[in-house]
């Protein structure tokens, strides 16, 4: 293969975007499907990602944003718990009676009080933005205190109980939400289309311009005219949204409301959005690579179990898929780092084959 050749190899690397985590998220499939074929080789499998992968998924989406904005969001698990507990507790005792079913009310209401709870996140994102941008807060000391701040909120409304709604199942909103179109999960549909809209977002729209600005550098954003305060609080409130929107996707999946949804959310979420590519120094985001990383962290667990391995290994086979990925990013997309490193190593073993061995 000529220079050139390699050269044009490399770059079909570089300009599909997250065309690596795809690779990686094919081979892990690739993997599973060889280590639990009756599990993988089945579409049963699949339909159960697409149920329980959106969620997570939404909440990466807005979190890659966030990062390429050069912050970081930590809230959002007691954005869930807030955005799942009002939509429960509206929709139990406001929208209907207690053990009853839907007849005879009004369609309208729950949807009510599903953008009741997305005002609900958007306000706590609001306030995030605030005390970031205009307190000058950082933002992972802000919303480190905002997650023990509304997670504890949650749990003192809610009595430290669960809410069933199982007759929100009668409703629109549960069908529209989180039904399915034969076997399909629509969630997973709604997550697709809002990954689409979140793309633009950051590639092709003013604002997502803004925020890599930021993330690259905020200084430079004001002197070019960027508003970085006002993006930022605009940026936490989107994040607010869409972590109660997952709450509220979550809470219609399980016909339920429990204090512990979103516990554990954290780190799958964080972990989903650096595999697939998105610079914790800020300055650049792949939404794309959050899309695969999300299901490729979402699988692995289902896929360990499948495999005949005990369900302790999910963390450590994580971790070593986040170590794999993030080195194949830098092989593929930044080839010179390897260069230096090979270089440095041959340059060593030269050096000492010209010095011999020590007299």
């Amino acid at each position: 293969m000529s220079p050139r050749d390699i050269v044009s190899h490399r770059s079909i690397w570089q300009r599909v975007e997250g065309l690596p985590i795809i690779v990686v998220f094919f081979a892990v499939v690739g993997v599973f499907m060889i280590t639990a074929p009756e599990s993988f080789q089945s579409h049963r499998i699949y339909m159960a990602f697409m149920a329980s992968v959106p969620p997570p998924l939404i909440l990466g989406l807005g979190l890659t944003l966030v990062i390429a904005a050069g912050e970081i969001d930590l809230s959002f698990p007691s954005v869930i718990k807030m955005s799942g507990l009002v939509f429960a507790y509206t929709s139990k005792f406001w929208i209907f009676p207690l053990d009853e079913g839907a007849e005879g009310r009004s369609d309208l209401l729950p949807w009510l009080a599903l953008l009741a709870a997305l005002g609900v996140g958007g306000l706590i994102g609001f306030l995030n933005g605030v005390l970031v941008a205009r307190i000058g807060i950082p933002s992972i000391i802000a919303t480190l205190a905002t997650l023990f701040v509304w997670e504890g909120v949650a749990i003192i409304l809610s009595g430290g109980l669960s809410l069933n709604i199982r007759a929100i199942g009668e409703y629109s909103v549960h069908a529209v939400l989180t039904g399915r179109i034969g076997p399909v999960p629509v969630q997973a549909l709604w997550a697709l289309l809002l990954a689409g809209a979140m793309w633009l977002v950051l590639n092709r729209h003013r604002f997502g311009e803004h925020l890599l600005f930021i993330g690259d550098n905020p200084d430079v954003a004001r002197v070019v005219g960027v508003n970085v305060d006002r993006e930022k609080i605009r940026l936490f409130t989107m994040m607010g949204v869409l972590g109660a929107l997952a709450g509220c996707v979550l809470t219609l999946e399980n016909k339920n409301f429990f204090t512990t949804q979103g516990t554990g959310f954290l780190l799958i979420v964080m972990a989903a959005v650096f595999i697939g590519g998105t610079s914790i120094r800020g300055g650049q985001g792949s939404i794309v690579g959050t899309f695969f990383g999300s299901y490729i962290v979402g699988s692995i667990e289902a896929g360990i179990v499948a495999s005949g391995l005990g369900g302790f290994w999910t963390r450590l086979v994580v971790g070593l898929v986040f170590l794999t990925a993030v080195l194949f990013h830098l092989v593929m997309e930044q080839p010179a780092r390897l260069r230096n490193v090979v270089g440095l190593r041959m340059g060593g073993w030269l050096a000492s084959r010209a010095t011999g061995p020590p007299a």
